[in-house]
């Protein structure tokens, strides 16, 4: 079988997902192919599956036709469905859901893709997001929905050890894009108030330049500035997903955390890929992180917008060795289990059996 995943651009934790999911798939006979509309950051690594970058629709119904998907996965762009039937295609559709932002805004999202999800989807898919599962299942109880949790490659995302740095000056991280719903500005203010606790504290911030808001990106040099956290604060952009990993590895051995402080998430990869790292987590509870951290077994939660909250949860994290150490190995072990690639692909290739052929099944 042939499938297709479609997304705006080749860049965050979607394009990750489908680098690795696609791999995943092909290993059991799946053709899988990614498509995307505009130029992204992760579109600097060549691929060893078939990479597409266009919104031209001449070249789109080109690929179609001479791919001939059986089902076409589409994350969040329901407006392509109708497009796509227009370039000729007639095989399944389905809509795949990995965020949204809050549970407000994804119910609008929902009720203005009605029209289009109604007439072409042939299932809904996400991973295991509380409140994206309920809107679902609210919204369109006739279109059959599967949730299982994302796939992850810790063999080749994992532990890099880092020579000549001790945990002598913890590193706090986050990474997402400079936009209210990612929330750096909790972040600028958790790191604002460890400063008092850890002088030599290092605020590490990851970010794609290219998907920040503008508006929010002059707000965010404000407030370095008024919060005077530039002497140790350092932003990266554009990181190749691969350099990660060491990036990851190295926080961990800080002393630090990953700090995860968005508002909603679907399955944020970037925390599996720090947990594989051995970098602890310390994220807000909104619920589509609860898959990954579970509060003081595989990282730790807080509050979300409780500043106070989240740093006693970051100093028991940092201070706290024998809690760290156990956080650090049931995330690398809760990562491997839960997140397994080969479970993925028994879910993923159950379900495509079910949508193409009508029938069920493991796919095994």
């Amino acid at each position: 079988m042939k499938v297709l995943f479609v997304f705006y651009v080749p860049s965050g934790g979607v394009h990750s997902l489908n680098r690795q999911r696609c791999l995943a798939l092909r290993r059991h006979g799946i053709q899988a192919d990614c498509l995307y509309y505009d130029w992204g950051a992760g579109f600097q690594s060549l691929e060893d599956f078939p990479v597409y970058l266009t919104r031209d629709d001449r070249e789109t119904a080109h690929i179609l036709r001479s791919r001939n998907y059986d089902l076409i996965v589409v994350t969040s762009d329901f407006t392509c469905f109708e497009r796509f039937r227009k370039l000729g295609y007639t095989g399944k559709m389905a809509l795949e859901i990995q965020g949204y932002g809050p549970p407000e805004l994804a119910r609008r999202r929902l009720v203005e893709g009605a029209p289009a999800i109604q007439a072409h989807a042939s299932a809904l898919l996400n991973p295991n997001t509380p409140h994206i599962a309920l809107l679902l299942q609210e919204m369109y109880p006739s279109i059959p929905l599967f949730q299982f949790n994302n796939c992850f490659d810790y063999e080749r995302f994992t532990y890099r050890e880092q020579a000549g740095h001790g945990a002598d000056s913890p590193i706090i991280a986050w990474l997402g894009r400079i936009e209210d719903n990612k929330n750096w500005r909790e972040f600028l203010y958790i790191g604002y108030a460890l400063q008092k606790h850890y002088p030599q504290l290092k605020l590490w911030m990851f970010e794609d330049s290219n998907l920040a808001d503008p508006e929010e990106k002059v707000q965010f040099d404000r407030m370095v500035e008024l919060l005077q956290l530039s002497s140790r604060l350092t932003v990266r952009s554009n990181v190749p997903n691969d350099h990660m990993m060491h990036y990851f590895s190295r926080i961990g051995d800080s002393g630090g955390f990953l700090c995860s402080t968005s508002k909603a998430e679907g399955s944020p990869q970037a925390i599996l890929e720090a947990m594989s790292c051995r970098c602890p987590v310390l994220a807000a509870d909104c619920d589509g992180v609860f898959a990954s951290v579970v509060h003081n077994i595989t990282g730790k939660n807080y509050r979300l917008g409780d500043i106070e909250h989240a740093v006693r949860e970051a100093i028991e994290l940092i201070d706290n060795g024998p809690l760290r150490q156990n956080i650090q190995s049931a995330a690398l072990l809760h990562v491997q289990t839960e997140f397994n690639s080969e479970v993925y692909c028994r879910n993923f290739i159950g379900m495509l059996q079910e949508i193409v052929e009508g029938r069920g099944g493991n796919g095994f």
